[in-house]
């Protein structure tokens, strides 16, 4: 298979050489220097300094953003997150559903009411660009996210995001790692934190980059003993960054990324079983290993008159095993591609200054390996291939896509036309298996279109709109299924999404954001879990399903405000001079309070399996997110955040679990609405040691967020606490 990985490297490469030899020829003088951070782009009314907090530049590095839905969150505006807690570390991502468990040996989000959240199977997780599913195409999961200390910023982009990065249809959560400053000097950073339940984590960085070498290490642990019976774990991630600046205009770079997780499965519990004890396990003897290595080389460069290029070729191998009684099976996953962007700004000169046109490709190619042994010894290794081999297939997948983007811009008006064309192949072949050996494959080609247009009017505001089209690719299992025989009348097609985006977002005062919308989104053909039994399903297009509503942010920074005190003539001769003696008492100070909301209406309209009418599940009709932080750079950051979610649907049938011998409903229909606060904070003792505390799960609140297809209930985490000193150096 990887004749045809070897084959599009080699077309990529000589494209690259190409662009290089075209780019260079319309080179100028202009300088602009390359940073490993995103390049932004100027443009005629991309100067508001203060959102770009909130959202990314109009034109980021090689990615038009403008007119698309799309929300940052800088880590460096909130208090250290530690010990997996996602609920706290997404407080300001709207509508992002996070369903919890105690491990972090796979992560669980969803959006909208599309599909389960299980493993974020409907959601695309990148890091700086480039994904981070298990297999992008056959195996969309996510078992692995950086540490948050590790990370500068997260982008969630929503309408649009498949034209830009691939599969999944919304959203496209992106970690974008820390990189030293050009002109850093040498420094280090160590953090020691413990908490209940044993647990202690550090993180301890090195950096430097004072001439044209550049350097970045940093490694991270986190060990606990759980809440549950068999829920401890350790976690160790590392992340190196060597870069090369052969002048300002260019950026040679290599990142490895390594991640190394161990931990115990506690499972799943009955509804009573939880209401008794949910700190108890069902499966004490089952567990989990993690292990993933990615390498990347990067280069960027400016050629000047508008035209840049950044291109990445990236390498991942990551482990998935698990002794899950009676199994015990072993997912090996090798897979890499190569990503060419270009981007050139033009228009200068005439009626339409401040276009920006973007084009490329990306090849993909990965090989993921699956043996499963039915073997009942609750101390067998990670690597144990005794007992019987009940599953062994051979499976890959290859993913190319081509590209272009623009905007047209007409004064203070725009409009952004995208096209994108994907093709995956997948292919498994069954040397041994339950329903016997064989090999099944499938080929699509999928064209995707979108269409942005916005408007910026009075003071920073802008209008938005944007109609997209998106897909989700097929998986192994939606040909190959380990627990059903699937034959060519029942392996599913990836199923297609459209969707529009209204809105509009600003900062018309100091000190304020605001982003208010509506969405509508289409699903078609989509692939739904048939059950038969406990341990039997398989995977069908089952219909269609429509999901529209609200989401809306605001943010307001109190000593920002741009209102001018009364005069006190007994202490000042003006009001200019009043004004400014009372905003120096308050100088670097933030006091931020946000919100944000999403209520959504979510229904089947068509089903082949009897869902039409349905609320699809984990579909919440409100998520709400917010808090308050207090900080000063380099002095305090402290922040109180909640969240609340409306009681929700966990099947698409909305039916409750029903025990089958005796007709007891054992798990009511929809899983009850929930709440949940954090506080933590930061303190600086000095200038260059800092106390780090914090509380989750502040009100204790007993809850769950994750019932699977039998009604087990997996518990969400109870209170905790943890303190710890970090230092720079």
């Amino acid at each position: 298979m990887f004749h045809r990985f070897f084959a599009a490297v080699a077309f990529s490469a000589s494209l690259i050489s190409l662009c290089r030899v075209a780019l260079a020829q319309e080179a100028t003088s202009q300088t602009v220097e390359v940073t490993g951070a995103p390049i932004p782009s100027p443009t005629p009314h991309d100067d508001w300094k203060a959102k770009l907090n909130h959202i990314m530049s109009e034109v980021s590095g090689t990615q038009i953003t403008v007119t698309k839905k799309a929300t940052v969150i800088k880590l460096e505006q909130q208090p250290t997150v530690v010990n997996n807690n996602e609920q706290e570390l997404f407080t300001r991502a709207p509508g992002l559903l996070i369903t919890e468990q105690h491990t972090p040996g796979q992560f669980n989000f969803s959006y909208r009411g599309l599909g389960n959240p299980q493993e974020s199977e409907f959601v695309l997780g990148l890091q700086d660009g480039l994904p981070i599913s298990t297999d992008w195409i056959g195996f969309p999961t996510i078992y692995y996210l950086p540490l948050p200390q590790s990370v500068s910023e997260i982008q969630l982009i929503r309408g649009g995001s498949s034209l830009l990065y691939g599969p999944e249809p919304a959203p496209a959560v992106n970690f974008v790692m820390k990189r030293p400053a050009p002109g850093t000097p040498w420094n280090g950073y160590t953090e020691q934190i413990g908490g209940t339940d044993g647990l202690y984590s550090t993180f301890n960085v090195i950096q430097e980059a004072m001439g044209p070498l550049e350097f970045r290490l940093d490694s991270g642990f986190v060990r606990t003993d759980g809440q549950r019976e068999n829920s401890d774990y350790w976690l160790w991630q590392s992340n190196l960054y060597l870069g090369y600046r052969p002048d300002e205009k260019q950026l040679w770079a290599l990142d490895v990324h390594t991640s190394r997780f161990n931990g115990g499965d506690p499972g799943r519990l009955t509804l009573q079983q939880f209401e008794a004890d949910p700190e108890q396990s069902t499966t004490p003897f089952n567990h989990n290993w993690v292990d993933r290595y990615t390498v990347v080389l990067r280069h960027e460069h400016d050629f000047g008159d508008g035209w840049l290029l950044q291109a990445k070729g990236w390498y991942t191998h990551q482990e998935i095993d698990a002794r899950s009684l009676p199994f015990v099976q072993d997912e090996d996953f090798d897979n890499g591609g190569l990503d060419l962007r270009v981007r050139k700004n033009w228009g200068d000169g005439t009626m339409l200054k401040g276009s920006t046109l973007t084009f490329g490709g990306v090849v993909y190619h990965g090989e993921a390996p699956f043996t499963q042994y039915i073997n009942p010894d609750p101390g067998a290794s990670r690597d144990a291939t005794d007992g019987f081999l009940r599953l062994d297939q051979d499976r890959s997948t290859d993913y190319q896509a081509l590209f272009v983007e623009n905007i047209f811009r007409f004064g203070k008006f725009h409009i952004v036309p995208s096209f994108r064309l994907d093709h995956e192949t997948v292919d498994v072949d069954t040397n041994t298996g339950p329903f016997g050996a064989g090999s099944a494959s499938a080929d699509h080609w999928v064209p995707l279109w979108g269409i942005g247009l916005g408007n910026d009017f009075g003071h920073l505001n802008e209008t938005y709109f944007s109609a997209s089209s998106g897909w989700r690719p097929t998986r192994f299992f939606d040909i190959a299924s380990p627990f059903q025989n699937l034959t060519e009348s029942n392996r599913p097609d990836p199923f297609r999404s459209l969707d529009i985006e209204l809105g509009v977002h600003g900062t018309p005062i100091r000190g304020l954001w605001y982003d208010v919308g509506l969405f509508w989104m289409e699903f078609d053909n989509r692939t739904e879990t048939q059950q038969f039994s406990t341990t039997e399903f398989i995977i069908v297009n089952s219909g269609s399903s429509r999901h529209r509503g609200f989401e809306g942010e605001v943010a307001y920074d109190f000593l920002a405000s741009d209102d001018q005190p009364q005069q006190a003539a007994s202490e000042a001769k003006d009001v200019k001079q009043v004004f400014q003696q009372t905003r120096s008492r308050f100088e670097g100070m933030h006091l931020v309070l946000f919100s944000n909301l999403q209520l959504l209406d979510a229904e089947f309209t068509e089903s082949s399996t009897g869902l039409e009418g349905n609320t699809p599940a984990f579909a919440p009709t409100v998520l709400w997110k917010g808090g308050v932080t207090f900080r000063k750079e380099k002095c305090f950051d402290v922040s109180l955040t909640g969240v609340y979610a409306s009681d929700q649907y966990w099947a698409d049938s909305n039916q409750p679990a029903v025990d089958g011998m005796t007709g007891v409903v054992t798990t009511p229909a929809k899983i009850p609405s929930y709440k949940i606060f954090n506080l933590s904070g930061d303190w600086y003792i000095t200038p260059h040691l800092r106390l780090i505390a914090g509380i989750s799960n502040l009100a204790d609140e007993k809850y769950y967020s994750r019932v699977f297809f039998n009604g087990s209930i997996e518990p969400a985490p109870r209170r905790s606490g943890y303190a710890g000193l970090s230092l720079e150096f």
